[in-house]
């Protein structure tokens, strides 16, 4: 597309497949969807169009293809790596799939529910909860984030430990593909040995072979309790060999294993004073466990309990506190959600997602704390996350007073030096938060000529045009 005659067709074509009241080109109200919620991404779409279901999904693909311009599927564009976010080539049509928005079944007896692409993950969760069911998928995002992004993106949360990400909580799919036809493979089936599992395939891949309308869903019983904790502890190497005593002594109640570093501490209680953190002294680390329990409070307390008096034993813990209300759990929980907020409030960082073999985290953290020391003398290390399944955020704040516009431009080095790292224990410079146009070519920086062969394969074979999401994840 490259006329202002071919564009003036393709805008008349969406709008016969949607509805002219769907397809907006004026920029104002094209903004929200041209940028990231970061503001770190900037686009200009030729159009955004909201259709309402899969046909109109298609129709509308059909018609992009038709008219030599290529598609970007955006949800509640949430995404922490741009990549839902259009260039600024005029080409791109934005696809908004948050009309996309029903409920579409709730099977009990199979303990799974289908929902629309465009459903707000905290809707799902409420009508999971409706029908005293769980889903556990939990993200500091939820009141905005789209299951449609979240099956794109592969999303983990805070109980992958005991659930599983995206990927592993998803049965089945409906996907309009890069030709404009519509695949219906929404079987709730948990055995299905039929073929190539598409469904996986589709999962995680950011929207660059098809468009998910829908999905089948895992549901879960609801614990009979959950019952969260409050660690402090001596240094890293204490909260692996914690995570250990509470993976034998809990098992698969373990919902989460959270981590906190100390030089969080500070940014949480400058940015957000109203919460307390519980400890006085300022321990290299904290821990944040929950425990969820089918059998009652007093079981799941007793558990946690004999844990913890366990892990004092054992030494490396050195203070604790157990949640004795609900009000007391969303306090502690709400220190850990607040941290990437504190640190995006501090000022300029660089974010790092990353993922490491738990043998592996011990050795990592405090040799890449004295290289970026190093490389940039009074860098503040601010990590926490996910530390039950791997997942770190790993970010570099600036030193106290340091140019935002020069350590900006360190950028690039520090994140050498920290996915250099990560890569040589077997890590992973992606874990939860994509790709995009963030990490897109430092993943062709470490990923094998074979392994980049097969995907490009791939996206050749689902996208011969290469309409979907040109130039996020993968070049062609």
């Amino acid at each position: 597309m490259s006329t202002l005659l071919e564009s003036t067709r393709l805008i008349s074509a969406l709008q016969e497949c949607v509805g002219a009241s769907h397809v907006l080109t004026i920029d104002a109200d094209m903004a929200g969807y041209a940028e990231d919620w970061r503001k770190k991404y900037h686009g200009r779409p030729a159009a955004v169009v909201r259709p309402g279901t899969a046909e109109e999904v298609a129709a509308v693909v059909r018609a992009v293809l038709q008219h030599g311009a290529t598609i970007v599927p955006q949800g509640g564009n949430t995404g922490l790596s741009g990549g839902a976010t259009p260039d600024a080539s005029g080409n791109q049509v934005v696809v908004s799939t948050t009309r996309l928005n029903r409920i579409r079944e709730i099977d009990t007896a199979n303990d799974t529910i289908v929902v629309e692409a465009g459903v707000v993950l905290a809707q799902l969760q409420e009508a999971a909860l409706q029908q005293e069911r769980l889903f556990p998928l939990t993200l500091a995002s939820e009141g905005s984030c789209t299951i449609g992004g979240n099956l794109a993106s592969n999303a983990g949360g805070n109980a992958v430990l005991r659930y599983g990400n995206m990927r592993d909580l998803t049965l089945g799919l409906e996907v309009v593909t890069a030709e404009g036809a519509i695949w219906n493979g929404l079987r709730g089936l948990r055995k299905d040995n039929t073929g190539y599992d598409l469904r996986n395939l589709y999962v995680g891949s950011e929207g660059t072979l098809g468009i998910i309308t829908a999905a089948t869903l895992k549901l879960f019983p609801q614990p009979k309790a959950a019952l969260t904790a409050f660690m402090a502890l001596n240094g890293v190497a204490a909260a692996v060999d914690l995570l250990n005593q509470a993976r034998e002594a809990l098992g698969p109640g373990l919902t989460a294993f959270e981590v906190i570093s100390q030089p969080c501490v500070p940014l949480l209680a400058k940015h957000f004073p109203g919460l307390r953190w519980p400890f006085d002294e300022p321990y290299p680390v904290a821990v944040l466990i929950e425990l969820s329990d089918h059998d009652s409070e007093a079981h799941a307390r007793q558990t946690l309990e004999h844990l913890l008096e366990n892990a004092f034993e054992a030494g490396g813990v050195a203070d604790g506190v157990v949640a004795e209300s609900l009000a007391q759990s969303r306090a502690l929980w709400a220190l850990r959600e607040s941290i990437s907020e504190a640190q995006s409030l501090e000022g300029m960082h660089i974010k790092h997602d990353i993922s490491l073999p738990i043998s592996a985290i011990a050795g990592f953290i405090p040799q890449t704390e004295v290289a970026l020391a190093a490389l940039v003398p009074g860098v503040r290390v601010a990590w926490f996350g996910h530390m039950g399944d791997g997942n770190l955020h790993f970010n570099v704040l600036a030193p106290e007073g340091h140019d935002p516009a020069a350590f900006s431009a360190r950028q690039p080095a520090i994140n050498l030096l920290v996915h250099d790292l990560v890569v040589e224990r077997q890590g992973s410079i992606s874990a939860e938060h994509g790709l995009g146009r963030l990490r897109r070519d430092e993943n062709q920086r470490y990923k094998s000529r074979e392994e980049l062969a097969l995907q490009r394969a791939v996206k050749q074979a689902l996208d011969p045009h290469n309409i979907m999401n040109p130039g996020i994840m993968i070049t062609m």
